[in-house]
């Protein structure tokens, strides 16, 4: 593509696995670095996505996600570079709980999560609202000053999640509908006169093992 249409390329992944997930905790802003199980995957991960060359890699600033962004920096020579906007959901008062005592302490708001998270509000968090309209702000910023580039950001499942949604124009409810797995990737287009195109989602080929979180 040519001209002011260039197509570029935006490369989303999950990072990979920390013991938050593990542990089944709500992780949010809670600052996990990878386990080695993770540090494995972000090393298939940056391989698995060599082909398509990124330039760029903006990560969420929280570890699990530079440390993924970091390996694939170094396997593509790509820049790295911390994005805020790309950091998790802020998850007040759940964050670092194991979603075992969330379930018997919060039974209402539990609920909520499990049938339409688009309508919770944590106390001293970020509803999915606040999330999808950041994240997609970071994106566009992104897309409009790598025209006719590829690049990849590393960030969260609830950012992803959100961000998609926004991509997509998918309206609420939304987050069950789409599942994406730690040291997952999936592939967007961009042209300037026909916005985003989902290419492939939930890629985890490259995977040898990975929690597979539904809730």
């Amino acid at each position: 593509m040519t001209g002011s249409n260039r197509t570029t390329t935006v490369i989303l992944i999950r990072h990979g696995e920390c013991e938050g997930n593990r542990e089944g905790l709500f992780r949010g802003r809670t600052d996990f670095p990878l386990n080695e199980t993770g540090r494995e995957q972000a090393l298939s991960l940056a391989e698995a996505i060599s082909h398509l060359s990124p330039s760029a890699v903006f990560s969420s600033p929280l570890t699990r996600a530079t440390e993924t962004a970091s390996i694939i920096s170094e396997r593509c020579g790509a820049e790295m570079s911390v994005r805020q906007g790309f950091n998790n959901m802020a998850l007040g008062k759940w964050e670092n709980r194991k979603k075992s005592d969330i379930e018997q302490e919060y039974p209402e708001e539990w609920r909520l999560w499990l049938s339409h998270p688009e309508r919770l509000q944590i106390a001293g968090g970020e509803s999915l609202l606040d999330v999808r309209r950041r994240a997609f702000a970071n994106l566009d910023t992104l897309v409009k000053s790598n025209a006719g580039r590829t690049f990849a950001i590393v960030t969260h499942r609830a950012v992803l999640k959100p961000l998609l949604a926004e991509v997509l124009d998918l309206g609420d409810p939304y987050f069950w509908k789409i599942h994406l797995d730690t040291a997952s990737f999936s592939v967007l287009k961009h042209e300037k006169d026909r916005g985003y195109c989902l290419v492939s989602l939930n890629q985890t080929y490259h995977l040898e093992r990975f929690i597979s979180e539904w809730i």
